[in-house]
């Protein structure tokens, strides 16, 4: 009789199933238009990083940090989720930093808190007393991350007799002045540590050694020495990138001749068990327990029979064949359905939408009808793979083929930036728009666009079904068409609520709303500027209006500056000749000083009207910035001057005192007296 064994230790470890909580927990509370990405793969496997590319999910690098944390806002948010591997110190730093520029950016730290335990031991060595060893494989992410939080001397070694040749070497280079520090690589096999351990006492007595191996590695290797020992057949379960899917692969390959790694179901070949009596299954820290799950259903579903079975009962189910099928049970990850004769039919998530939002459970339930095209069909297993999107996309070809003879504008959600452009789905069709027709600038990041709903149209159908897609084209004439209603309306005098788009020498240049007017240098201040940064920045919004303009010339000439804002209507609306008024000194003149008003506003105080008496100059008595009263005494309308008068005050102020009784004169002067004591 047949067994089917799987190790109790198979799939996510505690570091791995922390970070993809964490991923699924950022998912969820994701708000709209945020975008999430994972600095590298967030663990070694295939199956489900491709899911998580399905998902919307960006895996990107170091050097890509920078311009997505530039491109973050309110309206498009982004987090960053560091790999369960980790990272090197310096982007921790790099992380934090952004972070700090920039609100809308956020980064989520999934290191594995056995990997975290490593960095702090290198952290605390001392450069100038010890040196680092750490016993893995160099290029590993893990490891690159640990080694950069060492600034000392340092050594990768893959094995123990890379140790023993390294230490040597070092040895005889540098003696043995410093005391050497060794970890482990968290997935690290457990035989190379051991002996590594006994090389480097041999040549250090008093070596600092940390056993720095997950326990669940110690445990998941132990295990899968032992049931490669028992079975006749072993099947690894990982991606080809794991680390630890690779020791685990060895340790059973050494024990079990009959051993095969594969990251998928999809992969396995079912004849290579044909004999087998007892099969094992082991699987990488990074294998999700569904895929194990699948593993295992596949292989303990297999019927020689089947074949016979389905022609006993008149069924033939070709691949290219679309069935129609009665849903049995639904699950996030699939459907199933009974598709005749005993044959179970099944159709993957991502073979029903390419939207990550898309709930199979809220939209499938049992007893639903469904058409299927026939992927593929194992005669052995008695299972047929069948994809939705294939009938649906069938079905909608030709309102495809329609929109590109008719013209007509499409809508549709970009699903993926791929190599020179990017895909656009209509109706379970997939449209190919090429960078220059994406309307995203030259050289610029098409991923931008990702997930976001366009407006397009079909210009090219290639034979089979492809079809090209230009976003551009119903952007341009979008535009076009705003221009058009834009020159229909406008009038001498017509007022726009516009934003400040660039500034020249001369002036600055404001969006209308597709159309740009200019506002010159004369006409954004009453006051006499140099530069129009003084008044506006790019950026700002202005109500001005129309002075002037040429359609044919496609230009336009605005007002800023109004009679509301002009400073000498200002003025005039609050002061008269007689008035007095607090100015500010702002120039001296050998005849007199000049003092504001109001703002854009001077008046003169000749230097016969400073003082009751004589005086050489204005600085005299005043200075620039001093506060002053003075009394109006003038006001040329027609050269806007104003003339002011402090004198004229101190003349009133004397007269008052020459007509105050005696007696109160000696009083005030008395009190006066005694406030100064």
């Amino acid at each position: 009789m047949r067994r089917i064994t799987v190790a109790e230790y198979a799939g996510f470890c505690f570091g791995v199933k922390r970070a993809t909580d964490r991923l699924e927990q950022a998912l969820r509370s994701a708000r709209s238009g945020e975008r999430i990405c994972t600095l590298g793969h967030l663990i070694h496997n295939e199956t489900y990083n491709d899911s998580l590319r399905r998902r919307g999910v960006e895996a990107i690098e170091c050097d890509a940090l920078v311009q997505i944390a530039q491109g973050a806002a309110d309206d498009t948010p982004v987090t960053v989720l560091v790999r369960a591997h980790g990272c090197t110190k310096e982007t921790v730093a790099l992380l934090d930093a952004l972070a700090k520029q920039n609100p809308s950016f956020r980064w989520i730290d999934c290191t594995c808190p056995f990997v975290k335990k490593i960095h702090q031991i290198a952290q605390k060595c001392e450069p100038e007393n010890e040196f680092f060893v750490l016993l893995g494989a160099a290029e590993h992410p893990e490891v690159v991350g640990i080694m950069s939080y060492f600034d000392g001397e340092k050594y990768v070694v893959a094995d123990e007799n890379a140790l023993e040749s390294t230490l040597q070497g070092r040895n005889s280079a540098f003696g043995y002045g410093k005391i050497p520090v060794m970890v482990a690589q968290t997935t690290q096999n457990l035989c190379k540590w051991d002996k590594s351990q006994k090389n480097l006492k041999k040549l250090y007595t008093n070596a600092k050694i940390f056993d720095t191996i997950c326990s669940v590695t110690e445990q998941r290797q132990s295990e899968a020495a032992t049931l490669a020992e028992q079975c006749d057949a072993m099947i690894v379960i990982g991606g080809r990138q794991s680390s630890n899917t690779a020791k685990l692969y060895e340790i059973c390959r050494q024990r079990c001749g009959n051993t095969v790694w594969i990251h998928a179901a999809s992969e396995l070949d079912t004849e290579c068990f044909s004999t087998a009596q007892h099969i094992g299954i082991v699987a990488g820290a990074s294998t999700p327990s569904e895929e194990i799950q699948e593993v295992y259903k596949t292989m303990s579903e297999i019927k020689e029979n089947f074949e016979e079975m389905l022609e006993s009962q008149c069924l033939t189910l070709n691949t290219g064949d679309v069935v129609t099928g009665t849903v049995t049970h639904v699950s996030d990850a699939e459907i199933q359905l009974d598709v005749g004769a005993g044959v179970t039919g099944y159709i993957k998530a991502d073979q029903i939408s390419d939207d990550p939002a898309f709930k199979l459970t809220e939209n499938f339930k049992n007893g639903d009808k469904v058409e299927g095209f026939v992927i593929r069909v194992s005669d052995i297993e008695g299972v047929a793979e069948l994809s939705k999107k294939r009938v649906d996309a069938d079905k909608n070809w030709q309102s495809i083929v329609d929109a590109c003879e008719n013209k007509t504008v499409l809508e549709g959600k970009v699903a993926e930036a791929v190599k020179g452009g990017v895909v656009v789905y209509y109706n379970a069709n997939r449209v190919f728009v090429p960078a220059s027709q994406t309307g995203v600038p030259k050289d610029g990041d098409l991923s931008s666009i990702v997930g976001t709903q366009v407006s397009f149209k079909v210009i090219e159908i290639k034979a089979p079904k492809k079809a090209i897609g230009s976003i551009r084209i119903v952007l341009r004439e979008e535009r076009r068409a705003q221009e058009a209603d834009f020159w229909a309306g406008i009038e001498v005098g017509k007022a726009y609520h516009g934003t400040v788009k660039s500034l020249t020498g001369f002036g600055a240049f404001v969006d209308l709303g597709g159309v740009d007017g200019m506002v010159h240098l004369t006409e954004l201040s009453w006051k006499h500027i140099k530069n129009p940064a003084e008044v506006v920045s790019v950026g700002d919004e202005l109500d001005v209006f129309v002075k002037s303009f040429d359609p044919e010339k496609k230009r336009i000439s605005l007002g800023y500056k109004t009679e509301a804002t002009n400073p000498w209507n200002i003025f005039k609306s609050q002061y008269a000749v007689g008035d007095i008024a607090s100015v500010k000194i702002v120039n001296m003149m050998p005849f007199g000083a000049f003092a504001e008003i109001v703002d854009g506003v001077d008046g003169l105080i000749h230097i016969s009207q400073i003082a009751m008496q004589r005086i050489a100059k204005p600085a005299d008595l005043l200075e620039i910035g001093q506060v002053v009263d003075a009394r109006i005494i003038d006001i040329d309308d027609e050269k806007k001057k104003v003339s002011l008068s402090i004198r004229s005050l101190l003349e009133e102020a004397a007269e008052a005192a020459e007509a105050m009784p005696e007696d109160y004169v000696a009083e005030t002067e008395e009190a006066a007296a005694e406030d100064q004591q």
